[in-house]
């Protein structure tokens, strides 16, 4: 379960500056823009014959946001599909796209069945005692990934617009979510600043704890 948050420099765009009748001085980096809601990508869910038939797209949108060589690429490629396609056959999965005239980014994940919570594969070593109330009701939601450029970790992380937090907050909602859950590797510093200044908080206290089983630690998201 991982959340693929590439790190690529992004180019701010450039500002011409000109006053009065005196000529234009040279061009200076200005402000980062951000897309307004208006502009911003389309959010819209995939049914599960729609995923399987943008299979490919999909696997093409994560390999181009990892970096790397032809070798790294096909290998991320090959990954997140193998787990997305694990993921698509889970009872209430979810995959919303973000989409300009081409696939810009993605999310998905699925609920965790209020029955037994810690039934989930992968779940059960890091599941923490305080969000097993909210599992116990239905309302808990489990983030597998969210796929998006570089720009969206480095621009406007804060801003209700910022598509990371359009993609996630929209998630939870059309599964009437309380909270959302992920699992990420404590030692992916990368991973854990992008989620936290996308609103993502550790699950208990003021670092992220990780199980006795393993690396991995849990961090949650309210609506």
């Amino acid at each position: 379960m991982t959340v693929h948050v590439p790190v690529r420099p992004a180019t701010p765009e450039p500002h011409e500056r000109s006053a009065g009748n005196h000529r234009p001085g040279p061009r200076r980096p200005g402000p980062v823009r951000g897309a307004s809601p208006q502009a911003g990508e389309r959010l819209r869910p995939l049914t599960r014959r729609q995923i399987e038939d943008r299979f490919a797209e999909l696997g093409d949108l994560y390999a181009q946001t990892s970096g790397g060589g032809p070798r790294a690429w096909n290998m991320a490629r090959g990954a997140f599909l193998r787990h997305l396609g694990a993921d698509v056959r889970r009872p209430g999965f979810c995959l919303l796209i973000a989409e300009t005239t081409v696939l810009t980014g993605c999310a998905y994940g699925y609920p965790v069945p209020g029955g037994d919570p810690r039934g989930v594969r992968g779940l059960a070593p890091y599941l923490p005692r305080t969000v097993l109330p909210v599992a116990a009701s239905g309302g808990l939601f489990l983030v597998s990934g969210i796929v998006v450029p570089a720009r969206v970790r480095r621009q406007h992380q804060d801003r209700a617009w910022n598509l990371a937090r359009r993609l996630q907050t929209r998630l939870l909602a059309e599964h009437d979510a309380a909270l959302g859950i992920t699992l990420v590797d404590r030692t992916d510093g990368a991973t854990v600043q992008a989620l936290r200044s996308w609103g993502w908080r550790y699950a208990e206290g003021d670092t992220l704890q990780s199980s006795v089983l393993g690396r991995y630690g849990v961090l949650v998201l309210g609506r």
